[in-house]
């Protein structure tokens, strides 16, 4: 439990900035458009590309700038150059211009990897990864989450959790159990209900949609993110436990359960349409998100507040990854930066120190389970829960859109044919939406669903030129 008095100083900054784009590096012939002309060997600089959407403007005095300028300070022949070309309204947009050129930046970060591979972008760097001792103490979920076809194509940059966040003074006020990280379905459940009382500007859940994809995976350990099964390739949208899923979110919704769906009126009364001030005013019980609002949290409330993660003990993993480009002239060079900005030891014990100097916020769980890293962190960030689901890391899910190839199109963008309502040709994503909205039956349309998701996966497979057998 976490009140906001409770924190180290390491979490009062806004951890939120710059989390939502991807970036990229760069690979030219010269100093001016990325890769210098000499070598460590030479003794001339080399410059390198970098591009990442979290890095703020030139003026602003972020996390990220500053770890760059660290990581030029601590090199004689090694000089890392932002490549402000890649532009965040449009990523991938950017990144295939520069590729085009041939002038993608060294290092940069990506919106996802399977796009990233099969544009050909990604140096396969499994020989340094092996090499490397330090990247074999990277958690083994978020370490083979990096690798395509059994090669290692992208490095962890940021790695986060998503689960429900608790406000325990709702609970402790019905004296209702406390919840703590690993409480059972049944007792989620119960306290989702039991602590609603609309006229009393309490309700259960912030909204119950991601129920459908993380309900299946807590209930057999078989599935994963929205039934994805990443041993075999395999959706199971058609399985009972989908249908569970998506029972169980009808329910709260149309029962009252939800601040979602709750009346306008007595929205108006509470917090409008923000959810997340509805939580930090003290007004939603469970409250779905991502460890990136530890922050937040920790800065605009006063409630005791946890992380519990998903129920059975389990956590949805969201990681952030770099790629260096398939290009550079300097692969040693950009995996030495990458390093340092991600799970390298001299690095992240340095964000540590610059985040505790600046009254930063961290942008990301640690990277590696070296002892005194995590020592070091857990110094600083005091949440009970996120700790805890830290140390079940490899047993959580993973988030499907940054590493399953097709997800987009098999979660929410495929077209099905089918007209429901203004929608001529429904989406798969809007059918469910649909499903938990109470207005279709799920279960008319699972086995169609499950195999226009299916297709698309596999179609994407076959794009990238891999093997999932």
């Amino acid at each position: 439990m976490v009140k906001k008095n409770k924190l180290m100083m390491g979490l009062s900054g806004l951890m939120m900035s710059g989390l939502v784009l991807a970036a990229c590096g760069n690979g030219g012939d010269n100093a001016d458009n990325g890769g210098g002309e000499g070598d460590n060997g030479s003794g001339e600089t080399v410059t390198l590309n970098y591009a990442n959407w979290n890095l703020g403007t030139e003026s602003d005095q972020t996390v990220e700038r500053m770890m760059v300028d660290a990581f030029n300070e601590s090199q004689d022949d090694i000089e890392v150059v932002i490549d402000d070309s890649i532009t965040t309204d449009d990523w991938d947009g950017s990144l295939s211009t520069a590729a085009s050129a041939g002038e993608l930046p060294d290092v940069f970060m990506m919106n996802n990897i399977p796009t990233s591979y099969s544009n050909e972008w990604l140096m396969d760097i499994s020989d340094m990864a092996a090499e490397d001792e330090q990247f074999q103490s990277i958690p083994e979920s978020v370490r083979t989450a990096s690798e395509i076809d059994g090669k290692t194509v992208s490095i962890p940059f940021a790695t986060h959790l998503m689960g429900y966040y608790v406000n325990n003074d709702i609970l402790n006020d019905k004296n209702l159990p406390v919840a703590e990280y690993g409480m059972s379905m049944d007792d989620f459940l119960e306290g989702v209900r039991s602590s609603t009382n609309i006229s009393e500007d309490t309700v259960g859940l912030e909204n119950a949609s991601q129920i459908v994809d993380w309900y299946p995976g807590t209930v057999n350990e078989d599935f994963g993110w929205f039934t994805y099964n990443d041993e075999n390739g395999m959706y199971s949208l058609d399985s009972s436990e989908m249908s569970e899923g998506v029972s169980t979110a009808q329910d709260l919704g149309a029962n009252g359960y939800t601040y979602v769906n709750m009346s306008d009126e007595d929205k108006e009364r509470m917090s409008g349409d923000d959810t997340g001030a509805a939580f930090r005013n003290g007004q939603i019980t469970y409250f779905y998100n991502g460890t990136w609002m530890n922050s937040s949290f920790a800065t605009d409330t006063d409630i005791d507040w946890d992380f519990i993660g998903l129920p059975g003990g389990n956590s949805v993993i969201v990681n952030d990854f770099v790629g260096i480009a398939q290009n550079t002239e300097h692969a040693e060079e950009a995996y030495e930066f990458a390093k340092f900005m991600t799970f390298g030891k001299e690095g992240f014990m340095k964000r540590i120190e610059l985040v505790e100097e600046n009254d930063f916020g961290f942008n990301t769980l640690p990277i590696s389970t070296d002892q005194e890293i995590l020592d070091a962190y857990w110094e600083k960030v005091d949440i009970p829960g996120i700790k805890a689901a830290y140390e079940d890391l490899d047993e959580s899910m993973i988030e499907g859109f940054k590493v399953v190839p097709g997800f987009a199109k098999s979660r929410y963008e495929a077209t099905t044919g089918i007209s429901i309502g203004d929608e001529e040709n429904a989406t798969i994503g809007y059918i469910i939406d649909q499903s938990v909205a109470g207005n279709v039956n799920y279960q008319d349309y699972a086995s169609q669903l499950q195999e226009l998701a299916q297709q698309a996966h596999d179609e994407a497979v076959e794009e990238m030129g891999i093997s999932e057998e």
